[in-house]
């Protein structure tokens, strides 16, 4: 079987277009239709379903991808940087800008260096869906996200959970009395403006209906889509918002911003840590992946 057709099927596979996948490899798109073609009648099935928008995998089209992609990813890696090439390698790694900036990159920056073992980083931000498209597509080799991809091209370990937190400036609750934000439900918060990352209120909305089984009431007042500058706004008295403990909890211990609510069992959210099924067979990836669930042990 051609090593070359085999590249431009994963390519395929992860990029799930015909046309995505021509642009990753330089091709036109009538060449790496006719490879695809080529390898079905070396196979005698078919591998993927034509559609209005992209292609997706048959049964057999999966059951391949998942055997020759990490081996074709390695042969990738050999040729790049050789067989005893002493250079650093690079890692690209993606996912959620805060949770990136805050947590990951932190860690991850401990194994940089010459010392045989570290490694260049690269850094990616983007929501979930774009962190793991640029995963399957080859972009990225780790990504950080808040969904468990689906199918066996790539492989997800839980890494942490995330605690979020309904809190405001001081002076909102103060303006309630003191203590009445911890004792009351979500009709009492109405008045408040809200702080948000997007105009669909993604956190407060997650919040409201796991703590107090409802939908916010009030619009956001001030949108802007990072928890950083959503908790400078909170701080400064733009309104409340619904943030991860680790972002807020400096200003919470300065008095800065103050809690507005303690639910019994705060809502949750769960990282993964995502890679390509088999590159963990690369040592610098392995490292990195291992490194990070160490790390994540001490977070809360």
């Amino acid at each position: 079987m051609d090593l070359a057709l085999l590249r431009t099927f994963v390519t395929v596979h992860r990029a799930g277009s015909f046309t995505r996948a021509a642009a990753l490899l330089g091709l036109s798109q009538p060449a790496v239709t006719s490879q695809i073609r080529t390898l079905e009648r070396q196979l005698g099935r078919p591998l993927f379903l034509r559609q209005a928008r992209g292609v997706t995998p048959t049964t057999i089209g999966d059951e391949l991808a998942h055997k020759a992609a990490p081996h074709l990813d390695a042969l990738v890696e050999i040729a790049e940087t050789g067989p005893d090439d002493s250079s650093l390698r690079t890692l690209h790694l993606a996912g959620p800008p805060e949770f990136t900036a805050e947590r990951a990159l932190p860690a991850l920056t401990e194994l940089t260096g010459e010392d045989g073992q570290g490694f260049a980083l690269r850094a990616s931000f983007g929501n979930a869906e774009e962190a793991l498209e640029g995963l399957a597509a080859g972009h990225h080799d780790l990504a950080i996200g808040t969904a468990r991809p689906r199918g066996a091209l790539l492989t997800a370990t839980p890494l942490c959970d995330e605690e979020h937190i309904l809190v405001a400036a001081p002076h909102w609750a103060e303006r309630a009395g003191p203590g009445q934000f911890r004792r009351t439900a979500a009709p009492d918060l109405e008045h408040i403006p809200v702080v948000e990352v997007h105009e669909s209120l993604p956190f407060v909305a997650r919040y409201w209906a796991s703590v107090f089984d409802a939908r916010p009431a009030a619009p956001a007042t001030v949108v802007a889509p990072d928890l950083r500058a959503v908790l400078a706004c909170t701080v400064a008295g733009a309104g409340l918002a619904v943030l991860p403990r680790y972002l807020c909890a400096a200003a919470l211990e300065r008095g800065e911003a103050v809690a507005l609510h303690n639910p019994a069992v705060p809502p949750l959210r769960t990282y993964f840590l995502v890679v390509r099924t088999g590159t963990l067979a690369m040592p610098h990836i392995a490292r990195a992946h291992e490194w990070l669930l160490h790390a994540a042990a001490d977070w809360s």
